[in-house]
């Protein structure tokens, strides 16, 4: 058998684009102008437009963006915030930094995402808002749903976005449903300015405390007068002027994710022991991750090592474990194994396939097919 190397996700500059990107640099490097300048705002602007908001705001990372977020809505010392337990750590973390209590809650088996169901669930006379995760670059389902428990409830609603990127639900797109939308640019993501992030806000007054708190809580980039205990949570212009070439290939990025995502959903659906995460009709996913699920009885360890043997490596899982089965949280907020059945049962099983804007068929067919023969040997 000849062996293909298939990696889990890499990043794609076309030569034009490295070309455009030198330009960009030299310019300003040249300038002098090394963060908040013209590249960041012009980013801001285009992403802004991509979102349907009338605000966006660059930061260094998505981590940032989130506790950000978190204190332009005024979140305050131990009020709670619903988070699903299926998401990265920066998500529950950062409402610990912001000075809240993150309170888990578990998922839909069909979504990945949390549900109006869990919300309900959850709710307590201290919670004060909810983060929605985007999974995979799936906008929650339930989006509308959880927006009126919110409503009713006078609870603040930030879309943890980092996956989403040009994601939408009834056309509707990721980081215009909340009150804060919230995206990563790391080198994996559907487009990437190497480090970075970006808050998304229909809300002007959100959009300038937003603004004072990335740039060490001054009134404004030129003065030296502090108005609030802020960050330096600045993006750098280079970080920018990368966004801005990638910004411009999104849309081609997501049709050929897609194109990848159909293949792999037509051929798995013939292959018994393993099943994609479906899309429903209404949404327009990004495939930041694409998502299948073993059989039980099918050792996930055992396959991804066979599958790594025939080059095809997967990316990781979103999540595993969950984070009320990792230790930090366990010891914080005295969750355990056994909490969460949902979340716990699909992310045991879950397995991401490669996924790339560059991807080509021929190499999803191959992936493919080392599944079907791996899967005929277990």
């Amino acid at each position: 058998m000849s062996v293909r190397e298939i990696p889990p996700a890499k990043p794609f500059f076309p030569r034009e684009d490295i070309q455009l990107i030198k330009n960009h640099v030299e310019k300003i490097l040249q300038s002098g102008m090394l963060t908040l300048g013209e590249y960041t705002k012009l980013l801001e602007v285009e992403f802004a437009k991509l979102c349907e908001v009338s605000r966006a705001l660059a930061v260094n990372s998505g981590t940032s963006a989130l506790e950000m977020a978190l204190r332009v809505v005024g979140l305050k010392n131990n009020e709670e915030v619903l988070v699903p337990t299926n998401t990265f750590t920066s998500t529950a973390a950062s409402v610990i930094f912001a000075g809240g209590k993150p309170v888990f809650t578990d998922v839909g088996a069909c979504s990945l995402c949390v549900d109006t169901e869990n919300v309900q669930k959850y709710l307590t006379a201290k919670t004060k808002g909810v983060m929605v995760v985007h999974i995979g670059g799936l906008v929650c389902p339930e989006m509308k749903g959880i927006k009126e428990i919110c409503e009713d409830h006078h609870l603040f609603l930030i879309e943890d976005a980092a996956h989403a990127h040009g994601s939408t639900i009834d056309n509707q797109p990721a980081g215009s449903i909340g009150d804060i939308g919230c995206f990563s640019f790391y080198p994996t993501k559907v487009m990437t300015t190497c480090e970075g992030g970006m808050i998304t806000t229909k809300r002007e007054d959100f959009a300038d405390k937003a603004s004072v708190l990335r740039d060490q809580g001054k009134e404004n980039f030129s003065s030296n007068t502090i108005i609030e205990l802020g960050y330096n949570w600045r993006m750098t212009e280079i970080s920018a002027a990368i966004g801005l070439v990638q910004l411009k290939r999104l849309q081609e990025f997501i049709k050929r994710r897609n194109e990848i995502a159909h293949y792999y959903d037509e051929n798995l659906s013939k292959i018994s022991g393993i099943k994609p995460l479906r899309t429903p009709s209404n949404i327009l996913n990004s495939y930041y991750k694409y998502v299948t699920f073993l059989s039980p009885e099918i050792p996930r360890d055992n396959f991804k090592q066979r599958l790594r043997e025939r080059g095809v490596r997967c990316g990781g899982e979103v999540y595993w474990p969950p984070l009320h089965m990792q230790p930090v949280y366990q010891r914080l907020l005295k969750v355990k194994e056994g909490d969460f059945p949902v979340a716990e049962d699909v992310c045991k099983r879950m397995v991401c396939l490669p996924m790339y804007s560059q991807m080509t068929l021929s190499e999803a067919e191959y992936v493919v097919e080392q599944i079907r023969e791996v899967l005929s040997e277990l």
